[in-house]
């Protein structure tokens, strides 16, 4: 089952399934896929049983929503920070040889390893443990709270301070807490997870720096579980002509550790389970147009697609001056 959430034409708050790359069946009453999940938790069902339960409405034109700007995230907490965005990098097993490009160092000449090769093999060998144990810790990063997501079709934008704004096309995983503090996985999410690759790039403990960006996901959210293998694509135009494209390839088979593994490291953390929070993780990128040199300019559209979702997930690139930054005061 794959839901949206959407504005009608009163701006009132609404949730839809999306069936096909065309219609959207709004659910009456229903306007927050967070509350449906947590009275779907409270009912003792799964979602998709909880929202089978329920009256729907005639189906409105899903491109129509879209284009009108009317489609926002599909996953949010009325107080964005309630909202904790994070991720987890070096996951997919296409994902090291652009990342140790932007780490090489002399070190990598005399035959040794760089750091984010270090973490890769520690997740290609101990990944996906057999005897139940808990997988090796991968790479983990925060990006921010639920202000940083951005709607599908909004631009993403480059802020001043920023070296560079580039595309990660990536799988999220959407949760919420419940009341005794377990995380219930909602479903997973197309995501724009743009980062500044060129600040990564001169130091890789500049990462932090780089990934307080925005980023973008939806437009549909896909309630149940992905399929082990699929193959997605990204792309960058400028002026309605393809810059660049690469196939992406991801789910559990095409990745260094299972989701489950993934969400254990992120979740053993007692702070992630607070009641009634939303997470946002992101699994990582397989491919990157930054490792083509390809630099994205304002104005440019980044556009990510994958089977199971009907539409692709699209935003464009925008540079913003900003205010300038006077500092702290003292009190």
């Amino acid at each position: 089952m794959n839901l949206i959430q959407f504005l009608d034409g009163h701006d009132t708050r609404r949730v839809g399934i999306v069936t096909n790359p065309t219609s959207v069946t709004p659910l009456t009453g229903a306007h927050s896929i967070r509350e449906l999940a947590l009275a779907a938790i409270a009912s003792g069902r799964g979602l998709a049983d909880h929202i089978s339960t329920l009256p729907t409405e005639a189906g409105q034109d899903y491109a129509s929503l879209l284009v009108e700007g009317r489609v926002i995230p599909p996953v949010d907490h009325p107080d964005h920070a309630h909202t904790l965005v994070t991720g987890t990098g070096l996951t997919h097993l296409g994902s090291a040889q652009a990342r140790n490009a932007m780490h090489a160092t002399l070190s990598a000449e005399e035959n040794t390893l760089t750091d984010s090769m270090k973490i890769f093999r520690w997740g290609v060998e101990g990944g996906k443990p057999t005897d139940g144990s808990a997988p090796v810790q991968p790479e983990w990063f925060y990006k921010g709270d639920g202000s940083i997501i951005v709607a599908p079709g909004q631009p993403l934008d480059r802020p001043p301070f920023a070296d560079d704004g580039g595309e990660e096309a990536e799988l999220a995983g959407l949760y919420v807490i419940a009341d005794d503090g377990t995380p219930h996985r909602i479903g997973f999410a197309l995501g724009n997870e743009y980062s500044d690759h060129v600040m990564e790039k001169k130091n890789y403990l500049y990462l932090a720096h780089s990934k307080l960006r925005a980023c973008s996901l939806g437009p549909e959210i896909l309630v149940g579980d992905l399929p082990a293998s699929l193959e997605g694509r990204v792309a960058v135009s400028r002026a309605g002509q393809e810059l660049w494209s690469a196939v992406v390839p991801t789910g559990e088979d095409n990745m260094a550790y299972t989701f489950a593994g993934l969400e254990y490291h992120h979740f053993k953390y007692d702070a992630f389970r607070r009641p009634g929070d939303v997470h946002v993780h992101f699994f990582g990128a397989a491919v990157l147009s930054f490792g083509s040199t390809l630099v994205i300019e304002d104005g440019d559209v980044m556009t990510i697609t994958a089977p199971p979702f009907h539409l692709p997930l699209e935003n464009p690139l925008r540079r913003v001056p900003g205010a300038p930054y006077k500092g702290v005061k003292t009190l």
